[in-house]
């Protein structure tokens, strides 16, 4: 049976997993610059087999508003830039045969709100992720005191410092959260 340390050491090793998962869901949203985690959703039809796109070529940030994708098989380059132009990120390769550049345009306001507003339901997804995390800890707590392996005020204690962990977890979400909306909104 496991102890309320146990418990609170699991919530909170699941709930730094949610945070995490939050920076690398943020990471493909884009912003006004070139990044080449932009792309990291990306999957490409090779030989049937949807492969990340960046274990088909180099990806290369050459200026502040251009990508490069230079395929180590040059006979999947049709291949990228259609998938590259079927991905919802709005981008318009153009390929010279060898290379693959991504022209990466100004945000317009419009889309920045968009984004934004992506951003927002990314953001509650992972606060409910959170929120699960804290009712499966407190109903392990609440089991271990209806097996009465606990006292009350362990329960209570335990309780309470769950829901620290908690409140603690979401203020981080909402730091990262602040900090790339104000990335996306700036010109």
């Amino acid at each position: 049976m496991s102890t309320v340390k146990e418990i609170e050491a699991n919530a909170r090793t699941r709930m730094g997993k949610v945070l995490a998962d939050l920076q690398h869901a943020m990471a493909a949203i884009r912003t006004g610059r070139a990044s080449i985690s932009i792309l990291d959703n990306i999957r490409v039809d090779y030989y049937g087999t949807p492969t990340p796109l960046n274990q088909l070529a180099t990806l290369h940030v050459p200026e502040p508003s251009m990508i490069t994708a230079q395929p180590w098989d040059v006979s999947q380059i049709g291949a990228i830039e259609k998938s590259i132009r079927a991905s919802e990120l709005g981008l318009n390769p153009m390929n010279d045969g060898k290379l693959i550049r991504i022209p990466i345009p100004p945000l317009t306001e419009e889309r920045r709100k968009e984004l934004v507003k992506h951003l927002h339901h990314i953001t509650e997804e992972h606060r409910v992720a959170v929120r699960n995390i804290r009712r499966d800890a407190n109903d392990a707590v609440k089991k271990l005191l209806k097996n009465k392996e606990i006292s009350e005020d362990e329960d209570r204690r335990a309780h309470d410092e769950i829901q620290k962990i908690t409140g603690s977890e979401m203020q981080k979400l909402e730091q990262a959260a602040k900090t790339k909306e104000k990335e996306i909104l700036e010109i």
